[in-house]
């Protein structure tokens, strides 16, 4: 893997500022992380050209409660991760590229403070493509 690694879909600061242990995982979470690295991420950014920012990868059960994220979050499997990218023009390029590849769930994300992500996740076989263009976040 060239662009991205799986301690950096284990990271985050939210886990770090409120002491929750985010590193503890099985296999399976971390077969899911490399499966949506390989067929998802790196793909994207070679065809993006410019670095892609995880914001959010794998969450623990109290990682994902302590950031308001549903129980049945993908994040919690190892199969989603939330996407920036320094500008606004390619943080749009990404989602059309990513919607263009076989991805389980692709939201473009805004919170009511309007910042902005690309949530993809990646389920193997099984994936939906369920593709949303302005999701609003709670």
């Amino acid at each position: 893997m060239k662009y991205f690694t799986i301690g950096e879909l284990l990271y985050s600061d939210t886990a770090l500022e409120k002491k929750i242990n985010n590193l503890k995982t099985t296999q399976e979470i971390e077969d899911n992380l490399r499966a949506l690295i390989e067929n998802v991420l790196e793909p994207a950014r070679v065809r993006l050209g410019v670095p892609i920012i995880v914001t959010s990868g794998y969450r623990c059960p109290a990682l994902n409660s302590a950031v308001g994220g549903v129980a049945t979050s993908q994040h919690t499997k190892g199969q989603a991760a939330d996407l920036v990218c320094t500008k606004l023009a390619d943080k749009r390029r990404l989602f059309q590229i990513l919607s263009e590849m076989d991805v389980d769930q692709l939201l473009y994300e805004k919170n009511k403070k309007g910042t902005t992500w690309v949530h993809v996740s990646y389920a193997g076989t099984k994936n939906r493509h369920d593709i949303r263009d302005n999701y609003l976040a709670l």
